[in-house]
């Protein structure tokens, strides 16, 4: 059987694929009234939020360590944590959280700017990355990989809580 052709021509590509449908997902759950549902569409928001992340993390990051700008992989890093925090509480409290739909906004403004942060022409960070050395298409092909592990185990047993990378929270 012959293999299917990727989806994504790049490793950048994979990922503004991924932004595009967790923009999607956040403009489901804004347009929906029911409780249910939309505690359906934030787990689903938080899932492809923590396999996203994680992919970024683990491949595309260290990748791009020292060929661009070092301060910009940090903040993403610690925006990824932001962003984690808030996603392992909605998770955690349920469709019952009557903070839910704050928290998914907060998360959506949060992820609308770190997206903005990536994509941004020219001085963004995927604008950067694209100036480097890396083979793209390798890199794709990893995190392609990985991304599918995490999604099989994400249907299998589901995701444990997002790990924090840079944050370490002090505990009194």
């Amino acid at each position: 059987m012959a293999r299917k052709a990727p989806e994504f021509t790049d490793a950048i590509m994979l990922l503004k694929v991924d932004h595009k449908k967790v923009k999607q997902l956040f403009s489901e759950f804004q347009d929906t009234e029911d409780d249910e549902e939309k505690f359906e569409i934030a787990d689903e928001i938080c899932t492809e939020l923590k396999i996203h992340s994680q992919i970024e993390e683990e491949i595309f990051y260290p990748a791009f360590r020292g060929k661009i700008d070092d301060d910009m992989l940090d903040e993403a890093i610690v925006e990824h944590d932001s962003a984690k925090v808030l996603i392992n509480d909605i998770v955690a409290n349920g469709e019952e959280d009557e903070m839910l739909d704050a928290k998914v906004t907060v998360l959506c403004e949060e992820i609308t700017h770190h997206v903005e942060e990536e994509e941004q022409a020219k001085e963004g960070m995927f604008a950067q990355c694209r100036q480097t050395d890396v083979d793209l298409v390798e890199l794709r092909d990893r995190m392609m990989a990985r991304k599918q592990e995490l999604m099989e185990m994400a249907e299998e047993e589901g995701l444990p809580p997002a790990q924090l990378a840079a944050v370490n929270i002090a505990t009194a």
